[in-house]
């Protein structure tokens, strides 16, 4: 038996509450070969269009009460896990499965100073026109930023995870053999304050926060599960290669060609490089739809410490 952290990404899930019960189920199905052997499973889901949505809302009601964005994250947690509790739950019952899953609500501790604090990356919420996003900067004062090609979006400072507040709680369900998920949308940031913990405007990446969680937890494996099916160099490009077994040393000299974009493949390439070289484990990059062969070194970009 072996132990897995999960992540998946929140465009994954669809914009809205029905389209992503729908797509869960697709995703519970994915992942039902774990389950069926036995393994210790930790998911981690992304929340980037979920929390803007929430964020927006809150921002455009006449009546609703403004809602710091640490509680965003807060509420994209719970009903995100509420979905994929049932989803997972419908599931064990069909397939007469005896196991338990629960979501935590978990905070991640970030630092103050991160200069992340200072440079906003991390995209959330939908697309717009450059027309609209002019009008939102200059209307709520975001920062916003074109995306891999898709239009523009909002973004906000993307820290890097420094420890998991509720640790334990988490390590104690996996010791009893319970399915949890666990830091969605890569934690609630908080920071330290005054020997209390404060929530911050901030987005932590949910694949870096994967990898923390990997660590903590002392996983076996690391797998992203994104839309494509593995790496690419060159990608869509005349030339493009597909990478299907990769080195930590081979990873470093793509990185210093430039060959992954910021906010699509690079952090999820730089995630899994700090969990196998801090660990020395094998992280894997592969496609929600074949995650199954991604399971058994099938599909999907194998990354290794050498």
């Amino acid at each position: 038996m072996s132990r897995y952290v999960i992540s998946l990404g929140g465009n994954a899930l669809g914009n809205t509450p029905q389209e992503q019960k729908a797509l869960l189920n697709h995703v519970a199905e994915a992942l039902f070969p774990l389950i069926e052997a036995d393994h210790d499973i930790l998911i981690v889901h992304g929340n980037g269009p979920q929390v803007g949505m929430i964020n927006l809302a809150f921002q455009t009601s006449s009546t609703a009460p403004e809602m710091p964005f640490a509680e965003c994250g807060a509420m994209s947690q719970g009903y995100i896990g509420y979905h994929i509790q049932n989803a997972f739950k419908q599931l064990f019952e069909r397939k007469h499965i005896n196991r338990q899953i629960a979501t935590v609500v978990t905070q991640v501790l970030v630092d103050a100073e991160d200069k992340a604090f200072s440079n906003p990356t991390k995209p959330i919420g939908k697309f717009y026109t450059k027309a609209q996003a002019e009008e939102l900067e200059k209307e709520h004062g975001y920062t916003m930023k074109e995306d891999s090609g898709r239009g523009y979006r909002r973004v906000v400072p993307s820290p890097k995870p420094l420890d998991v507040i509720e640790k334990d709680s988490i390590l104690a369900l996996l010791e009893q053999h319970h399915i949890v998920i666990a830091a969605g949308g890569g934690g609630i940031p908080v920071i330290m304050q005054d020997h209390r913990l404060i929530g911050v405007d901030a987005v932590i990446d949910k694949d870096f926060a994967s990898a923390k969680m990997a660590e903590i937890i002392h996983a076996d494996v690391l797998i992203i599960l994104t839309a494509v099916d593995y790496v690419y160099l060159n990608y869509n490009q005349d030339n493009q290669m597909t990478l299907k077994h990769v080195t930590i040393n081979e990873l470093k000299d793509h990185l210093s060609m430039k060959h992954f974009k910021e906010g699509s493949m690079l952090p999820k390439i730089e995630a899994c490089m700090s969990f196998t070289s801090r660990t020395q484990k094998q992280s894997v990059i592969a496609s929600l739809d074949k995650a199954s062969l991604a399971l058994k070194g099938e599909s999907g970009t194998t990354i290794s410490f050498n």
